[in-house]
């Protein structure tokens, strides 16, 4: 039975073959924007979360502050410091904690034979590398034993590393930091940075040596790396650092937290909502289409009327026709929805990528929008589909099955 409904389906469409065709392009088009759509919403927050991992998401910075708020009998506006202590305890006490180093940093003449820059240099610990996923160009990082033997050793950012040396192999070479000669022993890959943002042009040496060039009695900062929550772990560092230098935990002055996951949290907020709004264009516009589907169906009831009504004398039932009708949307919908799916795979091979970070920032390329169609984008889709296409048929063969076959038979 479902062969010979199909089997009229098709006869109907052939028959009319303009018609049928147009449709099935406005089926197409409207399933091929929809994926389209939904490709570009998953592009854009994959762009976000490529720009976050390149620094690493499970990473939080802290940072001393001055207080704003009385606790115990102290006056807001006392400085916080930070020592080495800070580190020890974080590292010791606070739950889901893998890494963590101390920071210190200072803008100084960085300096070789042919040229003189004024650049931050950071005093920090081999942690870091791991903290902030800093990928090895050429040469090392610094070791446990460059912190133990306080050797004067340096890793250089990309563009210090181009700008210093040009096209000359840096490892090896020395380099003057406010005066104090260092080797360079290893170089960074680039990574994303906007403007004249110093991302890849920080000098990095040993917490221990930095002695050499400032006083590291206070640290500037201490970055982590952690497991788990980091709601929680945040909550956890907030408590101990207030509980030891004696301000309130809610004090959000007297230290200043950088959370990553935080901050990547909020943008998946907004593309979350880019990729509902999308999705609903989408669907708006695949409904124009079964609008238009609808009408060639209204239309073919009302040529076949006739046709209808000698069905139904020779004991067509209702179900019968309106499965006969139906069948002839849906072959339709199939059919524009397999040629959509395929121009859509057309478009995103073709396009390719769509320029986002890397118009505003250098080494971004990763992090433009990428039309990457994904299985999930096109099941949604093909429901989306699936629905505008029963709703665009049922009401026109509900209208057909409903026909008195003696009117019917009446019509001319």
């Amino acid at each position: 039975m479902l062969r010979d409904v199909f089997g009229q389906a098709m006869e109907a469409m052939r028959h009319n073959g303009r018609r049928t065709a147009i449709t099935i392009v406005g089926m197409a088009w409207g399933i091929a924007t929809v994926v389209l759509l939904l490709a570009y919403g998953a592009g854009f927050g994959r762009a976000f979360e490529t720009i976050f991992a390149q620094f690493g998401t499970n990473m939080i910075g802290v940072f001393p502050g001055r207080t704003s708020e009385q606790a115990g009998g102290s006056k807001a506006g006392v400085q916080v410091r930070f020592q080495m202590e800070d580190a020890e305890r974080i590292q010791e006490t606070i739950p889901g904690v893998i890494h963590v180093s101390p920071m210190m940093w200072k803008q100084v003449p960085v300096q070789n034979d042919l040229h003189t820059y004024t650049w931050e240099v950071d005093g920090v610990t081999p942690e870091l590398q791991d903290i902030q996923k800093m990928d090895i160009a050429a040469g090392r990082f610094l070791t446990a034993a460059d912190m133990q033997q306080r050797n004067h050793v340096v890793v250089i950012g990309a563009e210090a590393k181009t700008k210093l040396y040009s096209g000359l192999f840096p490892l090896g070479q020395t380099v003057r930091l406010n005066g104090v000669a260092f080797e360079v022993v290893g170089v960074l890959k680039a990574k994303m940075q906007e403007g004249d943002d110093n991302i890849n042009r920080i000098v990095y040496v040993p917490f221990s040596t930095m002695g050499d060039l400032k006083d590291t009695k206070y640290l500037d900062g201490i970055w982590m790396s952690y497991n788990g929550d980091h709601k929680a772990v945040e909550r956890a560092l907030r408590n101990s650092l207030a509980a030891s230098h004696s301000f309130r935990p809610s004090d959000r002055n007297a230290i200043y937290v950088a959370n990553i996951m935080e901050q990547l949290a909020q943008f998946r907020i907004i593309s979350l909502g880019l990729q509902a709004l999308l999705l609903f264009i989408g669907a708006l516009t695949l409904g124009i289409a079964g609008i238009g589907l609808m009408n060639i169906m209204l239309v073919s009831v009302q040529q076949r009327t006739r046709e209808i009504g000698i069905e139904k004398a020779l004991g067509a039932r209702k179900r019968h026709i309106l499965l006969q009708f139906l069948a002839e949307a849906m072959v339709i919908t199939g059919i524009g929805g397999m040629a959509g799916i395929a121009l859509a795979y057309a478009v995103s091979k073709t396009v390719g990528s769509i320029k986002f970070y890397s118009a505003l920032a250098s080494n971004a390329d990763a992090a433009d929008i990428h039309l990457l169609i994904s299985p999930n984008s096109v099941v949604m889709a093909t429901v989306i589909l699936v629905v505008v296409g029963m709703i665009s048929g049922m009401i026109p063969a509900i209208q057909a099955s409903n026909l008195d076959p003696i009117e019917a038979l009446r019509y001319e």
